[in-house]
């Protein structure tokens, strides 16, 4: 199979909205039912509160329905079922650079995100060796590293936003362990993970405002901030390629690439792999980190089980890579993230197109529609999750978890296309728990209330600013969880 990257994709606002009115006109098929007439209120919807805006669609129309968005009708498939058909079963029917993630090639590139294909398989097989479980465990001593330097600042007392703290140092692991390069060493001048926080904004902005460009407009500050990402990227790519210095990290794996002629990754195909693997290596363990913490604070009662394992367990001790990776050293701890990941799946949305009609929940779907599932949406649904808004890990037993249906729990997508780094960010989001529940009580700030940005992975809107505290003694969380659990 040849390294050749697909043919660009155009970024122009005005074009691809003239493509989709055309492709709509040409459908010969009427669309499942649901809301097919224009809406701003809907619009706006989507974007400020999607989970109870398709939860309701779900009610009213069932698994599979039509949500005109803008200008566009898009086809949801929520449900187990569905889950499993498009990212399993049928995935080969579903096309991800042709759907909505197209958005995202105006930051990321080509990468593994964007790509469908012959050149996504390349890619991904090329990169596998460096998610194997061996390699992925060697990276645990880099990770507890960089979690130790980054906590070495906190005093109790004093307030720490765990989004920001997370999305810094979850940027210096993916740079060290991932691509081998030294955060130290940068002679750039930014703070790399508030460019990639500055990028990611433009899609959290209203549709109206990522079709505008010009100064100060959503789409020029991301611009701005893909070029200082760029200059870091290509600066290490020079180096590498000048030096000849290669490691066992990514970077080094698409520089010495070549297909079966020979050929090797232009610079620019390079940095579309990295820019996206520094975007999935760190946002993902930032998002759920922080949601993870924000629910242990509101739930005593599961985080004195979460110190308790850790006292008897560790004893104070630094966790191996094989107690975080396995899950049954550790059980509590898994329960929590697995439980963490359903509420929040940071990829809460799979957008795709479909290339020919298909047919699921005995709806008709037409070729060439926009089709997406929704993770997010599917991890609330009662009759698959009971009380689906309540945080509770032990529906994640491994009894419990394995009676689940095929489709049903999706944080980290699917079939071929499942996360890449998925065993990666969990290990590095247990660590980080670890190393923090080792040393310190985080509360909540007084009347925070978490308000969540959608776009284009689940975050807190406005950080999650948490109160530093020392941790508690061995047995005095258990009198808090008493009195939390107690009736006023």
């Amino acid at each position: 199979m040849a390294l050749t990257p697909p043919a660009p994709v155009s970024m122009n606002p005005l074009a691809r909205l003239h493509a989709d009115i055309m492709r709509e006109r040409r459908r010969s098929e009427p669309l499942p039912p649901g809301e097919h007439e224009f809406s701003w209120a809907r619009t706006r919807a989507m974007r400020t509160d999607p989970l109870r805006l398709l939860l309701d669609s779900y009610e009213r129309y069932g698994p599979v329905f039509t949500l005109r968005l803008l200008h566009q009708p898009v086809v949801f498939a929520i449900g187990p079922e569905a889950n499993h058909y498009i990212t399993v079963s049928h995935a080969q029917n579903f096309l991800w650079r042709d759907g909505s993630f197209a958005d995202l090639i105006a930051l990321l590139g080509d990468g593994l995100l964007t790509i469908d294909g012959d050149y996504h398989r390349t890619s991904r097989k090329l990169m596998l060796p460096v998610f194997h479980r061996e390699r992925i465990a060697a990276a645990a001593g880099t990770m507890v590293e960089e979690t130790e330097r980054a906590l070495a600042g906190w005093e109790p007392g004093t307030e720490v936003d765990i989004y920001q703290w997370t999305r810094a140092l979850a940027m210096r692991v993916a740079q060290r362990a991932l691509f081998g390069f030294d955060p130290d060493a940068s002679r750039h001048g930014f703070d790399e993970a508030e460019a990639f926080e500055q990028a990611l904004s433009f899609y959290a902005a209203d549709y109206a405002l990522q079709i505008a460009r010009g100064p100060r407009t959503p789409w020029t500050r991301m611009q701005r901030a893909r070029r200082l990402l760029d200059g870091l990227i290509f600066g290490e790519i020079a180096r590498r390629r000048a030096s000849g210095r290669r490691g066992d990290d990514i970077l080094s794996l698409l520089l010495d690439a070549r297909d079966e002629e020979g050929n090797t990754l232009s610079d620019q195909a390079v940095r579309d792999q990295v820019m996206t693997l520094l975007f999935a290596g760190h946002d993902t363990t930032t998002s759920t980190v922080t949601f993870l913490f924000y629910e242990l604070a509101r739930h005593p009662q599961v985080l004195q089980r979460l110190l308790d394992e850790q006292d008897r367990v560790l004893g104070g001790r630094l966790p191996t890579a094989a107690e975080l990776m396995g899950g049954e050293a550790l059980p509590e701890l898994e329960m929590a993230l697995d439980e963490t990941l359903r509420l929040y799946p940071p990829a809460w949305i799979g957008p795709r197109m479909n290339r020919e009609a298909f047919e699921l929940h005995g709806v008709r779907v037409p070729a060439r529609s926009y089709v997406n599932y929704s993770s997010w949406v599917s991890h609330h649904l009662p009759e698959v999750f009971p009380e689906p808004e309540a945080f509770v890990p032990e529906r994640f037993a491994p009894e419990a978890k394995a009676a689940l249906p095929k489709g049903a729990y999706v944080p980290f997508g699917g079939g071929s296309r499942t996360c890449i780094g998925m065993r990666f960010g969990q290990l590095e989001i247990k660590t980080i728990a670890t190393l923090v529940l080792q040393r310190f009580r985080l509360e909540l700030r007084p009347g925070y209330t978490l308000r969540i940005r959608q776009m284009p992975t689940l975050s807190p809107i406005g950080g999650l600013p948490m109160r530093v505290r020392e941790r508690a003694l061995p047995g005095v969380l258990a009198g808090a969880a008493d009195a939390a659990a107690s009736p006023a």
